[in-house]
């Protein structure tokens, strides 16, 4: 009978601590749902609806922004948004917060139901963000594991710009989060055909900096120039006259308008030295007008003359320098290099030139 009893109590036991664990197993498992379902709710309240139309008032930032107007305000919230009504299978797009990006690729992605993840770059589009490191791998590991993307769709693939790639390593976004980065093609306009086979053909793959594409960026660089144009044009007209001002005016064009129309045709590689043949190219009717001067010596001439050849070329190499920002067919090395090399160059014929300068007016003055 004790014996009976001592199994009964041991078979009650192991019974209630199975039945125990079992509770337990239970409650872990409805627990861990509810948070899976939490998750997701928080993750699908953090989608931010948007369109592929673009609105005049999108058109009109656009134009604000070639234009250089607010330059760094030109930008829309980071975050996970939704095209369209996607779901866990839809595609993930990765660009940049700078409005221009953003447009330009849910403007491309015409009915699709696709999800488009943007990185905070402050303002900066996908190339110089990606040179700069605002568009970089930490960011994005960041964004991707804070927004729980692995919730939200099933697959692990994210979809970038080929201009990204100087910023972003692959292996590392993947060890880190478990998405594959695809790098797709240069133009967003590109991708309804990239997606079709998700291969990029070798058109896909080039970066073109067609006449269109230079012109654009005419008015940005005239409207970063404006103000010290403005002083230096006021300056010199108070200084040597309409004459001098229009030299100002002709260099500033050398510099923005024409080196972009004539960018291809320039038979050198450095922006530096397009900017210096340009400016030798608007420097020579300047130079050789001064010899007209025959009521002025010879000398004086002369020296007037060099300072023009040497001031506009100059200032040109340094305008054009700082292009090497506005285009996609330069790297930070190449764009160090330069600076390195042109700088010095530069900074003393505009010594020498303004040197000269003094000298003609000390000498005008006795």
């Amino acid at each position: 009978m004790l014996a009976r009893k001592s199994t009964l109590s041991i078979i009650n036991g192991h019974a209630t601590k199975v039945k125990y664990e079992f509770n337990i197993k239970c409650k872990v498992i409805i627990g861990t749902l509810f948070i899976v379902i939490i998750i997701k709710a928080m993750a699908a309240l953090t989608n931010i609806p948007t369109t592929n139309k673009l609105t005049w008032i999108n058109y009109f930032d656009h134009f604000l922004a070639r234009c250089g107007v607010n330059r760094m305000e030109h930008k829309v919230n980071s975050g996970l948004y939704s095209l369209g009504n996607p779901n866990q299978d839809s595609p993930i797009f990765v660009t940049a917060n700078y409005t221009l990006s953003f447009d330009s690729l849910r403007s491309s992605l015409l009915g699709m139901n696709a999800y488009i993840l943007v990185m905070d770059t402050n303002g900066i589009n996908v190339w110089c963000a990606a040179g700069k490191g605002t568009f970089g791998s930490a960011r994005l590991i960041e964004l991707i594991n804070s927004l729980n993307l692995d919730l939200v769709v099933r697959h692990r693939n994210i979809i970038l710009p080929q201009l990204s790639a100087s910023g972003v390593s692959g292996y590392e976004v993947k060890r880190q989060t478990g998405f594959q980065v695809e790098f797709g093609p240069v133009r967003a306009a590109d991708l309804p055909e990239y997606l079709e086979s998700h291969q990029a053909t070798p058109e896909m793959r080039q970066v073109k900096f067609a006449l269109s594409d230079r012109m654009i960026l005419i008015p940005v660089e005239i409207m970063n120039l404006l103000l010290p144009f403005i002083l230096a044009s006021l300056a010199l007209f108070l200084l040597g006259g309409l004459f001098s001002a229009l030299a100002a005016s002709a260099t500033v064009l050398a510099g923005t308008v024409l080196f972009f129309i004539f960018f291809p045709w320039i038979p050198t590689r450095d922006f530096s030295t397009k900017g210096l043949i340009l400016g030798l190219a608007v420097a020579v009717p300047f130079t050789i007008s001064q010899f007209n001067h025959v009521d002025r010596p010879w000398l004086t001439n002369l020296i007037v003359a060099s300072s023009f050849l040497l001031l506009i070329p100059a200032a040109t190499g340094y305008i054009t320098l700082n292009m090497t920002g506005s285009t996609p067919i330069t790297s930070r090395t190449a764009v160090k290099k330069e600076i390195y090399k042109y700088i010095p160059i530069l900074a003393w014929m505009a010594a020498v030139g303004i040197l000269l300068t003094l000298l003609q007016f000390l000498g005008a003055g006795k």
